[in-house]
């Protein structure tokens, strides 16, 4: 087979590859505005893309040493209408692809709550979102129901045309939740809460990953994801109350580990300040939780309002700086526990922890 049947036959190659272009054809509404802005901004540039290529060609052609009735003018230098022609155009470009992105940028935030569920189809006013807690763990996907009082591990469901409300945060190592067909992408940090409103529109099952390089079992994090009509979610729901098993503190800090392929696994019941203590990083007794550090109360609490204040501002002696995790500050109030510092009362220090210089 000659070369030149080998290249034309590519275009019928890449038709029958069977490529998913998800990102062009989502099933969920964000998405698929999402989808609307990338073509938009493509077609945009392309204004100025295809009329510079083709005026290379045609230039290359026209120009060519050969051709002797192509004008000559060595001595030209400038045209006020090519110069126009040649600033205003991406100028205008420009100026639409920045009006796009900065409406884009709000109507698309993924901390706001979505107002329709398609095009011209708002959402109802008394829809109440469906709030789902996801924990990026090492390497699976923890995600939590807190209104049914149920968890599955690499699989979630929620149903067609109703808001979904993601809070998301990880255990270790900062990740990225993603679900192409539903929305972008967005990141889950230890200790931290980001936050994606989304809705899906068609019934169907999705696949959802990992964006974000996170460790040997990153390219397996992946995740179903049901969508599924309004019947289809009871059912499911109730399927995952009729299998059993519970998801507490214990439980969790054993599916904390680290696991690769994990295969689906569902919890009935969940304790229900789970959640809350996973982005606090406090799931063991053991640790103090990252929202009450430096929160303590008392006379000796760490807020800087009583005598000892650690924060410097009320107390004596009070500290200038954070302590370490699991480092008391001292005066610091834990667990309800006062903690005195070693140094004594009538020895200030400063800075840290040097003695105060003498005025001699």
């Amino acid at each position: 087979m000659s070369r030149y049947r080998v290249f034309a036959m590519l275009p019928l190659m890449a038709a029958l590859s069977g490529c998913n272009l998800v990102v062009l054809n989502p099933s969920g509404d964000v998405a698929s505005q999402q989808g609307n802005l990338v073509v938009i901004s493509t077609l945009l540039m392309l204004l100025i893309i295809v009329p510079v290529m083709a005026l290379t060609v045609l230039f290359a052609w026209r120009y060519r040493q050969s051709n002797t009735k192509a004008r000559y003018e060595p001595e030209w230098d400038h045209s006020t209408q090519l110069e126009l022609v040649i600033w205003a155009a991406p100028l205008l470009i420009i100026i639409c692809l920045g009006a796009l992105t900065y409406m884009g940028s709000h109507l698309l935030d993924p901390y706001r709550p979505i107002d329709r569920i398609a095009a011209n189809r708002p959402v109802p006013a008394d829809a109440k979102p469906l709030e789902v807690n996801v924990v990026a763990l090492d390497w699976k996907w923890l995600f939590i129901y807190p209104e049914y009082g149920i968890a599955a591990v690499n699989e979630m469901a929620a149903p067609v045309d109703r808001p979904i409300r993601f809070n998301i945060t990880a255990s270790t190592v900062m990740n990225s939740f993603y679900i192409p067909a539903l929305a972008g992408q967005v990141y889950a940090m230890p200790g931290m809460q980001t936050q994606l409103h989304a809705v899906i529109n068609k019934p169907g099952t999705y696949k959802g990953f990992s964006a974000n390089y996170s460790g040997a079992g990153f390219s397996q994090m992946r995740f179903a994801f049901h969508g599924l009509d309004h019947d289809g979610f009871d059912t499911w729901v109730a399927d995952v109350k009729a299998g059993g098993g519970s998801l507490d503190r214990n439980g969790y800090l054993q599916l904390e580990k680290p696991s690769v392929a994990d295969p689906v696994r569902r919890f009935a019941t969940t304790d229900p300040a789970l959640f809350k203590a996973v982005l606090g990083q406090c799931v063991d007794p053991a640790r103090t939780c990252t929202d009450n550090m430096g929160m303590g109360t008392g006379e000796h609490g760490s807020s800087g309002h009583g005598e000892h204040g650690s924060s410097g501002h009320g107390g004596e002696h009070g500290g200038h700086g954070a302590a370490p995790q699991g480092q008391p500050i001292q005066g610091q109030s834990i667990q309800g526990q006062s903690i005195q510092g070693s140094a004594a009362p009538d020895a200030p220090l400063t800075g840290a922890g040097l003695p105060r210089p003498s005025n001699s």
